[in-house]
């Protein structure tokens, strides 16, 4: 993760440029836990094999499982909790694809932050701790 959360600015950015065409593994559990370790280090090793790979493929790839793990996730938990509304923040909302996908969930309203609202919780509390 760049920048502290799945699809950084600079992911973001070259993602656009991509097609998200190069297979990841995708972590399974039996519950609502999920981990992102397996996708990044399928994509470090992809890269150190073949650091001629296109970036922008990786990048739309990346993303692409990225925000498929997290919107199943989503609406499993808010079936099983019956909730219709959730809050998209932190550093991953201000990832363009992640809002994109998340718009076009339904029979859930998903709220946002604005885009210069969604910093990474370790910058928040960094300065939530200066202040």
């Amino acid at each position: 993760m760049v920048c502290g959360y799945p699809g950084g600015p600079k992911i973001d950015k070259l993602a656009k440029e991509g097609k998200a065409n190069i297979e990841l593994p995708k972590t399974h559990f039996n519950n609502l836990d999920f981990s992102f370790s397996g996708i990044k280090t399928a994509i470090l090793n992809m890269f150190n094999k073949n650091p001629n790979i296109n970036k922008a493929d990786l990048c739309a790839s990346f993303e692409k499982i990225v925000t498929e793990i997290l919107i199943k996730n989503t609406i499993q938990a808010a079936q099983e909790h019956r909730i219709n509304k959730i809050v998209l923040a932190g550093g991953v909302s201000a990832n363009s694809y992640i809002r994109n996908e998340f718009k076009k969930i339904q029979n859930i309203q998903v709220y946002y932050p604005e885009l210069n609202l969604c910093t990474d919780n370790a910058a928040m509390i960094a300065s939530a701790r200066i202040l």
